[in-house]
C-alpha cells in the first residue's frame, strides 16, 4: 500500500499526516470509485471505517457530487460489523446510501497498475480513491519485551486484566488481548475495574472484580443525525433507550438527532471530566436497563 500511490490516490486517517493529507485529497477530488477499506481485525474503534463512509455519503450529497461517486465498503468480516444484529442495522443503512458492500474480503495485494485491490480469492475491487485502515498492531515496546503475541497485545484474563504468564503485569485498553473493541470507552470502563482488582492483587487477596468487555459508542451518520450502540463480550448491541428506559434521551441502534448532539457532547465531556480524572455518571459494567430484547427477536 505504501508504493507508488502513497497519499496520491491511497489514504489512511489513522495518523494526523493521514487525515490531513485525505481532506486535502478529498476537497479537490471530483469523483469515481471510492473504495473504504479494512486490511484486517481487530482495529482502534472498529466503527471509524463506517463512520468515514456515511459521513463521505453526506459530504458528496452537500457538494452535489454523490452520483458522481460509487462507494464500495470492504470488509474482512462476514458483514458491516462483528455483531449480526447491529450488522443488519448498518448494512440497511448502508444500502439505504447505495453503498457497495463486499464482506469476507482477505487483502492479498494492491495492483497499482489497475488500482484495485485483490482478495486472496482472487476478488477485485477497483479503486480510483482506496481508503484503507492498515493493520492495527500493539506497541512496539510490547514487541521488544516478550510479553505481546503475534499482534504485540499482552494476552490477559479477559476478567481481572491480569497476565496470563506473569503475575505481577496487568494489561488495559489497546495494550491488552481482551475480545473487545480497541475503543476508548473500553480502556475507561475496564480501568475502573482494574483498580480494585489491582489494590486486592497486590495486598494478596483474591480479585473480586470482572470485566465484561462493555464499550459504549456513538456514531455519526451523517446529515446531523448519530447512532448509540452498548454491548459487551456475552451481549451485542441491541435496539432499546439509552441510559434510562423509555426515556433515553439516547437511542440504540437508531440514527437520531439527539445521538448527533449526544456525541458533541460526549467530546466535552472526554475533556473535562475524562481525562481529569473526574467522575463520570456510567457504571462500567454493561446494564440490560432499556435494551429491547423481544424487538430482536421478532
Amino acid at each position: 500500500m505504501a508504493e507508488d500511490e502513497w497519499r496520491k490516490s491511497v489514504h489512511e486517517f489513522y495518523t494526523f499526516e493521514g487525515a490531513t493529507a485525505l481532506a486535502e485529497k478529498l476537497a479537490t477530488w471530483d469523483g469515481g470509485r471510492l473504495v473504504m477499506h479494512i486490511t484486517e481485525m481487530p482495529i482502534k474503534c472498529p466503527v471509524a471505517p463506517l463512520e468515514f463512509t456515511f459521513l463521505a455519503d453526506d459530504f458528496f450529497k452537500k457538494r452535489g457530487m454523490r452520483d458522481r461517486v460509487e462507494i464500495t465498503y470492504v470488509t474482512p468480516l462476514d458483514g458491516a460489523f462483528t455483531k449480526p444484529v447491529a450488522a443488519k442495522y448498518l448494512g440497511d443503512m448502508l444500502t439505504d446510501r447505495k453503498v457497495g458492500l463486499e464482506p469476507d474480503f482477505m487483502i492479498e495485494r494492491v495492483d497499482n497498475e489497475t488500482k484495485s485491490i485483490v482478495s486472496f480469492d482472487e476478488r477485485e475491487v477497483p479503486f480510483d480513491l482506496l481508503v484503507t485502515v492498515p493493520l492495527n498492531m500493539g506497541a512496539d515496546f510490547v514487541a521488544r519485551s516478550g510479553l505481546g503475541d503475534e499482534l504485540n497485545f499482552v494476552p490477559v484474563d479477559p476478567g481481572t486484566l491480569l497476565s496470563t504468564e506473569y503475575d505481577n503485569i496487568f494489561a488495559i485498553g489497546d495494550a491488552s488481548n481482551i475480545p473487545a473493541s480497541k475503543a476508548g470507552s473500553v480502556a475507561h470502563f475496564a480501568v475502573e475495574i482494574f483498580t480494585d482488582n489491582f489494590l486486592e492483587h497486590i495486598a494478596g487477596r483474591p480479585m473480586t472484580k470482572a470485566f465484561d468487555g462493555h464499550a459504549n459508542c456513538f456514531i455519526e451518520s451523517g446529515d446531523g443525525k448519530g447512532m448509540l450502540i452498548d454491548f459487551n463480550y456475552t451481549t451485542e448491541p441491541l435496539p432499546g433507550k439509552y441510559p434510562l428506559p423509555g426515556v433515553g434521551p439516547f437511542s440504540l441502534l437508531k440514527e437520531t438527532e439527539m445521538n448527533h448532539y449526544g456525541k458533541l457532547a460526549f467530546r466535552w465531556m472526554y475533556w473535562n471530566l475524562l481525562l481529569p480524572g473526574k467522575e463520570l455518571p456510567l457504571p462500567p459494567l454493561m446494564s440490560m436497563v432499556g435494551k429491547d430484547v423481544e424487538e430482536v427477536s421478532q
